[in-house]
């Protein structure tokens, strides 16, 4: 499809920045929508701002707030939602402002843009997490990673949802609210649920962003702690190749509305957490990289996700170009040349 004005939620953390960036070069209308609480968020904004200068539109709202909503989709014709609340542990912790940012904030979301006058398409940012633990699955311990040998190409979209933890209790309620809003209401939606995505521009932290985080940590010379034996296994997505997914799949959105893809690196871009990423970072680094402790696992941890690609590979024709090393190249570049904008953000 074509549109003038998308409407991002979220749109100055990680993902929605670097979506805003690309859409505005390709001469879309873009309007942010944060409340610019998540550390980086000030400065990825202005990152656009010095970009983009006046083509790029701001709201400071919280998707909490549905009349916030409701006005800034005026002249909308996509809305990318990405806003959310990220860290399993701070869903732990504090479980009810989990399902208020990422279940409520969702239903706003979705009212919004069902009553709007242009009907919106509506794109959500969901997780890996909606199929907890794994538990069907028979996982193999090797050296250096878990695996999943009934499953070589990862886990595909058939795969029964079992929501582990409130973080993937509440993504796992917005990513079902997502799809019935098309099959209810038929409003054009679509749900990626993503495995782990990295690239410039990502403040990492401890308890979210674990690549990033890593990279980070490494360069500043900050404890590094891995939480489990260092074996899990993911497969990793450069956020370049998940910006053209979500292009791709709304320029197809006679197709893909209320579906859901499995959107990651693939089998081809998988990597154990530490077993196998210590070697790479130091390698690329030139130094040796060592972990200053190792601590229990935490709720709700997969010893192994990998997401099979194949749906949105046959709906829409993606799949990623960035490998590990040359992503992971790019975003240590990134961390290295902007050490006293990150030690500002998020190391203090």
């Amino acid at each position: 499809m074509t549109y003038d004005r998308a409407l991002i939620t979220g749109g100055a953390g990680f993902v929605g920045c670097n979506l805003a960036d690309i859409l505005l070069t390709d001469g879309h209308g873009v309007i942010v929508f944060d409340n610019l609480s998540r550390a980086g968020a000030a400065a990825n904004l202005e990152w656009l701002r010095q970009r983009h200068k006046k083509a790029l539109g701001f709201v400071l709202g919280d998707v909490r707030d549905y009349e916030s909503l409701r006005r800034a989709l005026d002249g909308v014709q996509v809305i990318y939602h990405l806003a959310a609340q990220t860290a399993v542990t701070r869903s732990v912790v504090n479980p009810r402002e989990d399902f208020e940012i990422n279940a409520l904030g969702t239903i706003n979301v979705l009212e919004a843009a069902r009553t709007a006058k242009d009907e919106p398409v509506v794109a959500f940012a969901s997780t890996n997490k909606v199929y907890g633990v794994l538990a069907q699955a028979e996982v193999a311990e090797g050296a250096t990673r878990y695996t999943l040998p009934q499953y070589p190409e990862g886990i595909d979209e058939n795969w029964p949802v079992d929501f582990h933890s409130p973080y993937g209790c509440s993504k796992g309620a917005a990513d079902q609210y997502v799809r019935d809003y098309a099959r209810i209401y038929g409003l054009p939606t679509l749900v990626f649920r993503q495995s782990c995505i990295y690239g410039p521009r990502q403040f990492g932290v401890e308890d979210q962003g674990w690549l990033a985080w890593f990279a980070i940590a490494a360069t500043t010379g900050k404890k590094i702690t891995i939480y489990g034996d260092g074996k899990q296994t993911r497969d990793v997505l450069h956020v370049r190749d998940l910006v053209e997914a979500l292009k791709m799949a709304i320029n197809r959105i006679d197709l893909t509305s209320g579906q859901v893809y499995n959107v990651g690196g693939g089998r081809s871009n998988s990597i154990s957490i530490w077993a196998e990423f210590r070697p790479l970072l130091s390698d690329l680094l030139g130094m040796d990289v060592q972990a200053a402790s190792f601590e229990n696992w935490r709720p709700g941890d997969q010893p192994v996700f990998v997401c099979d690609i194949g749906k949105a590979r046959r709906d829409f024709g993606w799949e990623p170009s960035t490998g590990i090393r040359e992503g992971v190249a790019d975003l240590l570049d990134w961390v290295c040349r902007h050490r006293d904008l990150i030690a500002a953000c998020v190391l203090g």
